[in-house]
């Protein structure tokens, strides 16, 4: 592994470090604050209405897209600089040194609009790319369902078309929908043929979301917050120009956006072990400081060891990307691992706040937090299960689950009646 930039990515850096200090000022990280520092301007962020958030984040993505780092690999017919993975990579390394306005665009231009750029036709992208490249419209993903999570494939979502094959009527229900309620377009996958396995069955649109019978429901949250939403479709009607990809062929092109939102997902970000020591050394136990506890020692070194194989782990996908491979299933180790771990800690540092660890307050609720909203990131993006089954098979090549279902048609399943 080579953890240096080559003298092209060093020059881009520093490109992209020139631009930042430029256009970035007013949102300069304090490099000293920590994650609970970042935690407590992200908390600010929030405090501002929605829509005063959505029109920050329009503002400064807009002036992102006319330098051409708002999709760094994208070409540049589409608003992109043309550049390599290695340098988006650079580009998202400098900007995660300012608190720049986000939240709105990342699913939209990290899952949606690839999922175009492979499906679409050139007239469509000529239409939706820009608009979304610079933040005038949002996009959503509507996939999951109440009854089709991890299977998505056992999605119940109806497509049918009409006599004369111009358009399809859509009903169903889709559940943990980001961002639905602020959102201009969806992405959909919905099952338009019952009578053959449920893979081969499946039909993929994009739609707007003021359509006519789409209605929006938020899902108000244990912490108070409602980002998740149920979206209902009632005689939903989607011209047949919208399909992306041929009728049955859902599943493959919603692997292309599984594959796109697993990559944009990555490893999350929060309160880690660096800050849990230094909460240790501040919690005072009747024997002195909790850090001096060897049990609490202990487990802090188990994250340690486990956070520097991310690190690592982290450094062999770019040496790979530096080298213009595509890195492998094995990049989904680093969420396996992350996941539980960004949990742990959180739960941790409660425990070691004693009583005023189950109070979240607006001030320190850095590890609350994390440790309400680590177990949405241990499902957003593939659940543990199914990102061990991608190791275990695709990585460890060990046999495949046995799946019954695999050549039934999907109405003769139980699930499907």
């Amino acid at each position: 592994m080579d953890f240096n930039d080559s003298p092209q990515d060093a020059a881009f850096r520093k490109e992209v470090q020139t631009w930042l200090a430029a256009n970035a000022a007013e949102y300069k990280r304090d490099a000293s604050e920590g994650a609970q520092g970042a935690q407590s301007s992200q908390r600010a962020a929030k405090a501002r209405s929605e829509e005063e958030q959505l029109q920050r984040a329009r503002t400064w993505q807009k002036k992102k897209a006319a330098a051409g780092y708002a999709a760094v690999t994208w070409a540049k017919e589409y608003g992109g600089l043309g550049g390599t993975p290695i340098q988006a990579v650079i580009y998202g390394q400098e900007e995660a040194k300012y608190n720049v306005p986000r939240g709105f665009f990342e699913i939209g231009l990290g899952m949606c609009i690839p999922t175009l750029i492979s499906w679409a036709t050139k007239e469509q992208l000529q239409r939706y790319v820009k608009p979304a490249l610079y933040g005038e419209d949002v996009w959503c993903q509507l996939f999951s369902e109440p009854s089709a999570g991890s299977d998505l494939a056992g999605l119940r979502t109806r497509a049918e078309r009409s006599a004369d094959g111009k358009s399809w009527t859509i009903n169903g229900q889709k559940v943990w929908t980001s961002g639905a309620q602020f959102s201009d377009y969806g992405i959909l996958v919905t099952r338009s043929d019952p009578n053959v396995p449920k893979h081969k069955g499946l039909t993929y649109f994009f739609l707007d979301m003021r359509s006519p019978g789409v209605e929006v429901r938020p899902i108000r949250q244990m912490s108070g917050e409602a980002g998740f939403n149920e979206v209902f479709f009632k005689d939903v009607v989607i011209p047949d120009e919208q399909r992306l990809g041929d009728v049955g062929q859902g599943w493959k092109v919603a692997l292309t956006t599984l594959m796109n939102e697993r990559l944009a997902i990555g490893q999350g970000e929060g309160v880690d072990v660096g800050d849990l020591v230094e909460l240790a050394r501040m919690v005072e136990w009747e024997a002195g400081p909790a850090i001096q506890d060897a049990s609490v020692r202990e487990r802090l070194a188990d994250w340690y060891v486990q956070t520097q194989g991310l690190k690592y782990t982290k450094y062999r996908t770019l040496t790979a990307l530096s080298k213009g491979e595509t890195p492998g299933p094995g990049s989904a180790i680093g969420k396996i691992v992350s996941g539980p771990k960004m949990q742990d800690i959180g739960a941790f540092g409660m425990e070691l706040q004693g009583q005023g660890g189950i109070v979240r307050t607006s001030g320190a609720n850095a590890f609350q937090s994390q440790w309400v909203w680590g177990a949405g990131y241990r499902i957003a993006g593939g659940t543990d299960e199914i990102l061990r089954n991608i190791v275990a098979e695709q990585v460890l090549g060990l046999p495949q689950d046995i799946r019954v279902d695999k050549n039934v048609p999907f109405n003769e399943l139980p699930q499907g009646k």
